[in-house]
């Protein structure tokens, strides 16, 4: 049994931390907001996105059973523990400068309670190099401590996404890297310790904690994995451009080059959000600012919500005056999170043309949108109607439940269009459909 303390008890943190104790560990959870901490102190998720139905179940028993408590003192709750893991988000501003300041109070304050032969390891995504060139200083500042010989200090990204983490947990192998050898090996032996994964025959090797070189190549992976995906879906976008001007589905051709082993082409999109895909490239451009291919693509995805409605203006005409229903305020589909969501994009690309947009989302109500700055839909009648989430639900839509619409740009290709008879309806990469 270890002793174990997560900092941070967000979306990310906090399963993490019902993980570890559902292993029969003591975990402290460490959060600098007096409510999340009493919410979590009583076996309850905090306010914010929907929790998965699996770690609010496992954090009312482990809770209740001793294994998970919560506090604001950082620093207490790190020097008792012989594992500290950061899942602290590194934030960044609109042209994707990092913010170090949450993170490095969060690394302050770890600091201050850092024993010797403790383990920390950081889960928040970074830029390549700053766990050595950044944390490890700040650790040894703190604590008087030297990293690597003193403490072990490691870089295990997280690979989860918020509304399914424990079950990607089991599914994705466990990188870590750590500033020197000794690190890795110690930051393995903790990961194997508090995990389970599932059999991945599909994988050259066992699925499991898989230990890379360096700190500095698991900081890359994280990164290059969330950049392919980024330039994989740029590449579509673009596809889906050439595919309306030729008059060409470009759902047919991916599925066709898709039965072909060596091609994984993703799906076009109105948008690409959260707080992931959108954000990392501009983390791995903040070191390698040459990386054309990298910036062209961010580039080519932060345009789409601009192309979409010029799509709306060519069905509909100047968009001047028109009341235009925005489907989905959410980054993706069934799960209450607006990080980095299209809809911002697309309702400022609206408003530049003239329309007045009104958002509705199945998973917010109208204080809320309004309280994100949205301009909510309180049953306005509409021309036209943007899908900027593929929320479930939209598939059930059609023309009945929207009397007036005229024209449907479905960004999400969700939407049946057998239920969208007599409104024109149209589809990213659709040729015209």
């Amino acid at each position: 049994m270890r002793d174990i303390c997560v900092v941070g008890l967000g979306a990310i943190g906090l399963p993490l931390a019902v993980q570890f104790a559902s292993k029969g560990h003591l975990v402290t959870g460490a959060d600098p907001a007096p409510e999340v901490v009493a919410a979590v102190a009583s076996g309850r998720p905090p306010a914010g996105p929907e929790p998965e139905p699996e770690a609010a179940d496992l954090l009312a028993q482990v809770v209740a059973d001793g294994r998970l408590r919560a506090t604001t003192d950082t620093a207490a709750a790190a020097a008792g523990a012989e594992a500290v893991v950061i899942t602290v988000p590194l934030l960044t501003d609109a042209q994707g400068e990092p913010d170090f300041g949450q993170l490095d109070a969060a690394t302050d304050a770890v600091a201050g309670g850092l024993r010797r032969t403790t383990l920390v390891s950081y889960e928040s995504t970074l830029p390549i190099g700053t766990v050595r060139g950044r944390f490890a200083r700040r650790l040894e500042a703190g604590s008087g401590l030297v990293a690597g010989r003193d403490f072990a200090l490691v870089f295990s990204p997280g690979r989860v996404r918020a509304g399914r983490v424990l079950a990607d947990l089991r599914r994705s192998p466990k990188l870590v890297g750590g500033i020197d050898e000794a690190s890795t090996e110690q930051g393995a032996e903790f990961y194997r310790s508090v995990l389970d994964f599932d059999p991945r025959p599909d994988l050259e090797r066992a699925n499991g904690v898989w230990a890379l070189d360096s700190a500095e190549a698991a900081e890359f992976a994280k990164l290059a994995e969330t950049t392919y995906r980024d330039v994989n879906i740029a590449l579509v976008n673009q596809f889906a451009r050439y595919a309306d001007r030729v008059g060409v589905d470009l759902g047919q051709v991916i599925e066709a080059c898709n039965s072909q082993p060596h091609s994984h082409l993703h799906r076009p999109g109105i948008a690409v959000g959260g707080d992931c895909v959108p954000v990392h490239p501009r983390l791995y451009l903040w070191n390698d600012p040459h990386a054309s291919v990298v910036r062209a693509a961010r580039e080519a995805n932060e345009a789409v919500p601009g192309y979409a409605v010029g799509l709306l203006e060519g069905a509909l005409g100047p968009l001047g005056g028109v009341a235009v229903g925005v489907l989905g305020a959410a980054s993706r589909g069934g799960v209450r999170e607006t990080a980095y969501s299209g809809v911002f994009a697309l309702v400022e690309a609206l408003r530049a043309a003239g329309a007045q947009p009104y958002v509705s989302d199945p998973l917010y109500g109208v204080e809320e949108l309004t309280a994100l700055g949205l301009p909510a839909d309180e049953g306005k009648p509409v021309s036209a109607l943007v899908v900027q989430t593929d929320h479930p639900q939209y598939r059930e839509l059609g023309a009945v439940d929207h009397p007036g619409v005229r024209v449907l740009l479905d960004g999400r290709r969700i939407t049946d269009p057998a239920r969208w008879e007599g409104v024109r309806r149209i589809v990213l990469g659709g040729g015209g459909v």
